[in-house]
């Protein structure tokens, strides 16, 4: 199974950028994974929130594929523990999933149409992180996740 998580905008932190890169090159070893970063919508400030949304679901949407399961990072879903979070992959690898993309949404979050097609919310917590912070967060979780599934001891019990 291929995991991708796509996201709007590039880190602008080197190194925020060089945590998440440690945890990409960690996956290795366990799943493919891809980060796919869109580029921020271009003279965004003269968008409403509503048209920015808009225009980020459309680019999102341009990189799903009709096979894949999308779920998105929303503070309003499904909280799972780490062990919680792994036992949900393992079946999502088990149910013949090919590819499996969470998507961490633009500033003003999801477009209407991105999210009357797709149900699936995972929160990563109650409180609110910055865009950036989440994608290191998620990256930690899903290496966590692998090593749980493979009895390594990374994550303590």
């Amino acid at each position: 199974m291929e995991i991708q998580l796509i996201c709007i905008g590039k880190t602008d932190d080197p190194n925020l950028q060089k945590l998440i890169s440690n945890y990409e090159n960690r996956l290795k070893h366990y799943i493919k994974f891809t980060l796919l970063v869109i580029p921020d919508i271009k003279d965004a400030k003269n968008l409403s929130k509503e048209q920015q949304k808009t225009k980020e679901g459309e680019l999102i949407e341009n990189q799903i594929r009709i096979s894949d399961v999308v779920v998105f990072l929303d503070e309003n879903g499904k909280e799972f523990s780490s062990v919680g979070f792994s036992e949900y992959l393992n079946k999502k690898m088990s149910s013949g999933c090919k590819r499996l993309i969470f998507i961490i949404g633009g500033p003003y979050g999801f477009s209407k149409t991105l999210q009357q097609k797709y149900k699936a919310k995972i929160s990563l917590s109650q409180m609110t992180f910055s865009h950036q912070m989440i994608r290191l967060f998620f990256v930690e979780q899903l290496y966590r996740a692998n090593t749980i599934l493979k009895n390594e001891p990374y994550h303590h019990r």
